[in-house]
């Protein structure tokens, strides 16, 4: 690993002197283990602590296939997947890879009794396998996470569709939180050259799925005006939507739940904002019953921050806790777009609200390739910028990951890979000059 370090670091280095590497025997990697799934059984969720299910340890690299890529893995982040993985919520992902080791041959590579984890990365190529053209050892990238067989029909319109739809890291084995990941080569993307690794490896996933879901014609499809209710807006996902709808001539309605929050949405140029523990927001009376009444105290409050007007589209991911207000809130005729399920994923809510107001509920899953790469051209061209608060090491990922599942952490957290310090790898400085303010937003705060 540490020729490939020195190949990477080294200013001169071609594209010949990247196809010489030899590729080592193994690398390391974050793993959790199929024989610790039931671990935490008994326990609350927020009992399960990734700390103790995450390890670090030497894996092999994995065979590389058809329209492969194996990258040299400089930063990575940790999404909420990743905490998913490793407190086995849902689900053991060891069904996924099993599932999918029975496809072929060629993906019984995944099914091991070890799971490497990680669906974001910003590094180098160093092989690729036959078949791919677009990319060679030495192109600096970052990686979407949509792996997708398009053998299907189902898939051609919209990879999201495909039947063999996963997502990498998560229901693939060989994820980004590693020295060296393996990803189809149609994972691939080109690094924004004014970000160091860290930064340019935070957004993939969730900048993507923000995109999707808000921007996309298959989520919400917002338009200049749209009043966007967005839940979470400085956190992972939320903050690239906050974004977006800035961008894209809307106006966000930031529900976050501190004041430091707050003042993050204020900086990146948010004025609507409710701090939904200063108010106290109870949408649950109990375990099992709702409260209309603060369904409907929270629309007024929107209201007085809209001129009046109800929103046009709610940006939803908490799921349970939130769903039934979301619901309420939105307009006639409006949309609530839907991408995750952070706080339970059985929804409820007064069907009256949806069906005689003529309400959509549209889900969105991640982003097809098109689309994860409009959404990294934005970052790329300084008008979306990463919400990087905080970097940790490989070995502190464990660490990063329970920060995440109790909600300590601002943005995104970033993970060094191979990256022997934070900051390396800008190539344009002039650019970065421009945007460095919005670059360390979250890491001022």
């Amino acid at each position: 690993m540490n020729e490939i370090l020195d190949a990477i670091l080294a200013p001169d280095s071609t594209r010949d002197d990247f196809a010489a590497l030899p590729i080592p025997e193994s690398y390391r990697a974050v793993t959790v283990h199929k024989d610790e799934a039931e671990m935490f059984a008994g326990l609350t969720t927020k009992e399960k602590d990734p700390r103790k299910s995450l390890h670090i340890e030497d894996v092999p690299v994995p065979e590389l296939g058809p329209g492969e890529a194996l990258v040299a893995v400089m930063a990575s982040s940790v999404n909420y997947n990743s905490v998913w993985t490793s407190i086995f919520e849902p689900m053991s992902t060891f069904g996924f890879l099993e599932r999918y080791g029975k496809l072929s041959p060629l993906t019984k590579r995944h099914d091991l009794p070890y799971h490497v984890i990680g669906s974001d990365l910003a590094g180098v190529v160093l092989r690729t396998g036959p078949g791919v053209n677009a990319w060679g050892p030495g192109d600096e990238v970052v990686a979407h996470c949509l792996s997708v067989e398009l053998e299907s029909s189902d898939g051609h319109n919209d990879t999201m569709l495909d039947p063999e739809q996963r997502i990498w890291g998560f229901e693939t084995n060989f994820g980004g939180l590693a020295e060296i990941a393996l990803v189809k080569s149609n994972q691939l993307m080109p690094k924004p050259k004014h970000l160091s690794w860290e930064e340019a490896a935070a957004p993939g996933l969730v900048n993507s799925t923000a995109y999707r879901q808000l921007v996309s014609r298959n989520g919400a499809g917002m338009k200049q005006g749209d009043n966007v209710l967005i839940w979470g807006a400085s956190g992972g996902l939320g903050s690239y939507a906050t974004q977006f709808a800035l961008a894209g001539g809307a106006n966000p309605i930031c529900v976050v739940s501190s004041d430091q929050k707050a003042e993050i949405c204020r900086k990146m140029g948010a004025e609507a904002i409710i701090d939904r523990n200063a108010e106290d927001y109870r949408f649950w009376k109990d375990e099992h019953h709702q409260d209309p009444k603060e369904w409907k105290r929270f629309g007024k409050r929107i209201r007085e921050l809209t001129g009046g007007e109800d929103v046009d589209i709610v940006f939803e991911h908490p799921g349970r806790e939130t769903f039934g207000a979301s619901v309420y809130v939105t307009r006639k005729g409006g949309t609530i777009v839907t991408c995750a399920s952070t706080s339970g994923y059985n929804h409820e809510y007064d069907n009256r609200y949806l069906w005689m107001s003529l309400k959509r509920i549209v889900g969105s899953h991640f982003a097809n390739y098109r689309e994860a790469w409009e959404a990294n051209r934005l970052i790329a061209k300084g008008k979306i910028h990463p919400t990087l608060s905080r970097t940790y090491t490989l070995e502190e990922t464990g660490q990063a990951a329970y920060d995440v599942h109790r909600n300590l952490h601002q943005g995104k957290v970033g993970v060094l890979a191979l990256a022997p310090e934070e900051g390396m790898g800008v190539r344009d400085e002039e650019m970065r000059a421009k945007h460095l303010d919005a670059i360390n937003l979250f890491r001022n705060a």
